[in-house]
């Protein structure tokens, strides 16, 4: 028997009382445990016992508040235990750099913009998807943190609104503006979970007062309305094309658009249509004979 078998059948892993066998050995290298646990057996949980507990104030010294906080609430649901790795804590320091650097990418062309939710619902394009994902993320964010608890899932979605904000590449003043509303929206979001990192963006954006006093935003109804939406349209069960319609659209409208693509004309063209079904935003079904 392999030993990565014999300990996973006798529910032992490599980091019990690795430490202790390894320093005995004149081992003190902690890359090799992290072999060791990767190739042969699993991390083990937190115990005094096997000498594998993670002093929070070492932690908190190295990494700082701010990033063992994330890493703690990131990591998991709160009902569930979880295991602490160097590789987890790391990303969540990593996020937290990504974060600050982009901020101060941007922060001499943002600092002194101001900006009022009428003036930006007045954008196009890029950036009207841009505010649309920021307000979506105010309200996926809202009901994981007040609702269900899940903090994990809230920080989920700071992380892809940082990644949206990334590739959005801002031209005129008005862009900017929308940056700037998503930088300010993600920072009081931190707030509650990395308040320190928060408390000096918020300053250096050049708002007065400080962020802990101020409240979660409220979502704007307006930017995530979706003005059009895309439709996969299938013929006899198959889907033979994807089709954009109004979001409001009603099945007659539907119907005129479906009809009319060409790809689809490919299909029905010359047959009996017995049944066209459409469930409203998501699918259009056609029945030919």
């Amino acid at each position: 028997m392999k030993i990565k078998d014999f300990l996973q059948e006798n529910k032992i892993s490599i980091g019990d009382n690795a430490i202790f066998l390894l320093e005995k050995l004149g081992f003190k290298e902690e890359k090799l445990i992290k072999f060791l646990e990767k190739e042969i057996g699993e991390s083990a949980k937190m115990s005094k016992s096997k000498a594998n507990v993670v002093d929070p104030e070492e932690a908190v010294e190295k990494y700082g508040a701010d990033t063992v906080r994330l890493y703690i609430l990131f990591a998991a649901p709160p009902e569930q235990d979880f295991e602490w790795t160097d590789e987890g804590i790391q990303g969540a320091y990593r996020f937290l750099q990504r974060y600050w650097n982009f901020v101060n990418t941007y922060l001499e062309k943002i600092k002194d913009l101001s900006y009022t939710r009428e003036e930006l619902r007045n954008v196009s394009g890029k950036a009207k998807e841009v505010r649309r994902e920021i307000h979506q993320t105010i309200i996926d964010y809202r009901r994981d943190f007040e609702e269900r608890y899940q903090f994990n899932t809230a920080i989920a979605r700071i992380m892809k609104l940082l990644n949206t904000l990334q590739k959005f590449k801002p031209e005129t003043e008005l862009e900017y503006k929308v940056l700037k509303e998503g930088i300010e929206v993600m920072t009081l979001l931190l707030s509650p979970i990395t308040p320190h990192i928060a408390e000096e963006v918020w300053e250096i954006l050049g708002n007065k007062g400080f962020i802990v006093n101020q409240p979660i935003p409220e979502p704007d109804e307006e930017a995530v309305k979706l003005e059009e939406v895309e439709i996969p349209v299938q013929v006899n069960g198959k889907v033979r094309a994807k089709i954009k319609i109004p979001a409001d659209a009603d099945e007659e409208t539907v119907k005129s658009i479906a009809l009319s693509d060409e790809k689809i004309k490919k299909w029905t063209q010359d047959k009996e249509i017995k049944k066209f079904i459409y469930i409203k935003g998501r699918l259009v079904n056609i029945v030919v004979k």
